[in-house]
């Protein structure tokens, strides 16, 4: 993966996201400080745009939508809607086919036409997320269906960070 150029890079003293997928973290950033890290799981599939692939995107995206700000720790979604569930270690057990989008969801869209956004590679219709995930899941491991999974206490803080319109960079 390329290294942005100059221009492309935030403002000073704008906050931006960057996920390292070969390194499978995170990295909060405000201009050239870092801010916050952490580890995150992205997809077992690897690395890639295509539509299907169960893998994830790189390049430039921005966050589209801050979806469950209001919700309860640990809330379960599906389709981008807090189901009234709360996941615990016993609601997983009955359903250990699920993958778990739990706590908070930022919906991501790509912002390279062709690359990541628009046809067969686009982000934003893949419901390429970072999202939520049991604690009994690993991080630092390549394990998600695509989307970028983070502890409930690390998305929580990157949520209150980064609301729409949050520059992210996917490189690997």
């Amino acid at each position: 993966m390329r290294t942005p150029k100059l221009s492309e890079l935030p403002p000073a003293h704008a906050y931006w996201l960057e996920i390292d997928t070969g390194c499978q973290t995170l990295t909060l950033w405000k201009g050239s400080e870092t801010v916050f890290s952490c580890q995150v799981s992205t997809a077992k599939a690897g690395i890639g745009q295509e539509e299907g692939s169960g893998k994830t995107p790189h390049g430039w995206h921005y966050v589209r939508a801050a979806i469950g700000g209001q919700a309860p720790a640990n809330a379960v979604f599906r389709g981008r809607r807090w189901t009234g569930e709360v996941y615990t270690a016993t609601l997983g057990q009955q359903h250990p086919e699920r993958d778990w989008i739990l706590s908070r969801i930022l919906w991501l869209c790509g912002l390279e036409p062709g690359f990541n956004r628009g046809g067969r590679v686009d982000s934003q219709r893949r419901y390429i997320y970072l999202h939520g995930t049991p604690e009994s899941e690993p991080m630092g491991q390549a394990r998600s269906h695509g989307c970028i999974r983070l502890r409930r206490d690390d998305l929580c803080y990157v949520f209150d960070h980064a609301p729409p319109g949050t520059p992210v960079w996917l490189h690997g």
